[in-house]
């Protein structure tokens, strides 16, 4: 009577040491129970986007992979927000309502300390204050997540690549497991994904578009995924990306945003993307199974 069970447990022990085993490879080659999922600026649908409080909230969602956007200060410091300006998503206008049109390029650190950063979303986040790099990579080390770091808007600032580069090194996360397991670089511009290749050929990066087919063998020389809007992907696009293999030798993958239903999530799992990025990840989650997430969540970090 008890053959089942023991086979059972036998088989869950040996499936869960091939996974520890292969786990370098097993972003490359694709999560076995289907897409990886990231929380899109953190779980942004249930709490102000780039914020700790957002990185917090997809860790009590069970999410791993983070995404988030990188931009610099007047006096260089690395901060954590999506947009060029600070007016959609902080109360800089109100502190500071001379100073239109309140580009992030034009405040120095201690001054973008004084905003509330949480209020525009709810009042109860009424405080939060946009993170530093910094700040945001010790969170998520405590949190034991992994980060999608999208370099924005690069042409901005020069020679970003190299310093989120040193800061990733300061803080850890350009140790050879964080390289292999919980790190990709990401950018809509493809010289800055270049610049990160040539710099630190071991990173994973990812560019984010949908460059012509004819095309993609010029990206796979430095950029390990395509990561394109889902209202351009198609089965045909994402086997063409996986014919390619990228700078690592591993099979090309296609991460596609913003996806916020299930159904859409089904649908573009079944064509076979490798990721989805998501505002609600525990909804997308739910659509395209857990299979990949839980068996992840038990590896060691060194977070």
């Amino acid at each position: 009577m008890l053959t089942r069970p023991v086979a059972a447990v036998t088989g869950a022990v040996l499936g869960f040491s091939a996974l520890f085993l292969s786990a370098p490879a097993a972003l490359a080659a694709g999560p076995p129970g289907g897409p990886e999922v990231f929380a899109h600026r953190g779980a942004s649908g249930y709490a102000p986007e780039n914020t700790l409080a957002a990185a917090d909230k997809a860790d009590e969602l069970g999410t791993v992979w983070v995404e988030n956007d990188v931009q610099r200060t007047k006096d260089g410091a690395l901060v954590v927000i999506h947009d060029t300006t600070l007016a959609r998503t902080t109360d800089v206008e109100e502190v500071f309502p001379d100073r239109s049109p309140w580009k992030v390029s034009d405040f120095t650190l201690q001054e973008i300390r004084q905003l509330d950063a949480g209020s525009w979303f709810s009042e109860e986040y009424a405080g939060e204050r946009v993170p530093t790099l910094r700040q945001f990579l010790h969170r998520l080390s405590w949190n034991r997540q992994k980060l999608l770091l999208e370099i924005k808007a690069p042409e901005l600032y020069p020679g970003i690549e190299q310093q989120i580069l040193g800061e990733l090194r300061r803080t850890g996360w350009l140790s050879p497991y964080h390289v292999r397991h919980k790190l990709i670089v990401q950018s809509f511009a493809a010289d800055s994904i270049r610049t990160v290749h040539e710099r630190r050929p071991d990173v994973r990066t990812g560019f984010l578009g949908t460059p012509a087919v004819a095309d993609l063998p010029s990206y796979a020389e430095f950029t390990d995924q395509i990561n394109p809007s889902f209202r351009t992907v198609t089965a045909d696009y994402v086997d063409a990306v996986h014919r390619l293999k990228g700078p690592h030798g591993k099979r090309m993958q296609v991460l596609t945003w913003t996806v916020n239903d299930g159904p859409t999530a089904t649908r573009l799992a079944g064509i076979g993307v490798d990721g989805i990025i998501t505002n609600y990840p525990d909804v997308v989650r739910d659509a395209v199974g857990e299979e990949s997430a839980a068996p992840e969540a038990l590896l060691p970090s060194a977070g």
